[in-house]
């Protein structure tokens, strides 16, 4: 092996170990993001899943339209889909709750919006919307549902 080879595959060596380090350093970032996200979401969730039970009148529904009992049901949603997103497995049930959350989030903004509510009051809501998508899109592919394959369609002749 002549000193050009030698240099030559050196600088190849060092070239896949940066692309290791890159990869390395993504995929960790990644795992950082989703993680710090999801925990969010997950206590955001579960804490006004609690209040909602619980029907303490810090964000009160009443003055939104909604009858008392509508705090029970999403109190119960927001807990289990804040241990939906948290438990490992159940790629589904996780994508249902990802989808729960959206619209717990988005609904808020609607409904804020629909009583004349001031812009500060839809920061949050839409904030943790944010957060919901964010995690949404970095979780890991253990925690995504498997790609299926779908078939060409034969024409019937």
């Amino acid at each position: 092996m002549n000193s050009s080879n030698i240099l030559l595959r050196q600088g190849h060596r060092e070239k896949r170990m940066n692309e290791q380090k890159d990869w390395t350093t993504s995929t960790r970032t990644r795992s950082i993001a989703y993680w710090v996200t999801t925990v969010l979401i997950a206590a955001e969730f579960a804490s006004g899943g609690v209040i909602d039970l619980l029907r303490v009148p810090i964000f009160g529904g009443q003055e939104l339209g909604y009858p008392d009992y509508f705090s029970t049901i999403m109190g119960v949603w927001k807990i289990l889909g804040a241990a939906a997103v948290l438990a490992p497995r159940f790629p589904l049930l996780k994508e249902w709750a990802y989808a729960g959350m959206f619209f717990i989030m988005t609904g808020a903004v609607a409904s804020l919006i629909a009583v004349g509510d001031g812009v500060e009051t839809l920061v949050a809501p839409i904030i943790f919307t944010c957060l919901v998508v964010a995690s949404w899109a970095l979780r890991p592919s253990s925690r995504r549902l498997p790609r299926t394959k779908t078939k060409p369609e034969r024409s019937s002749r």
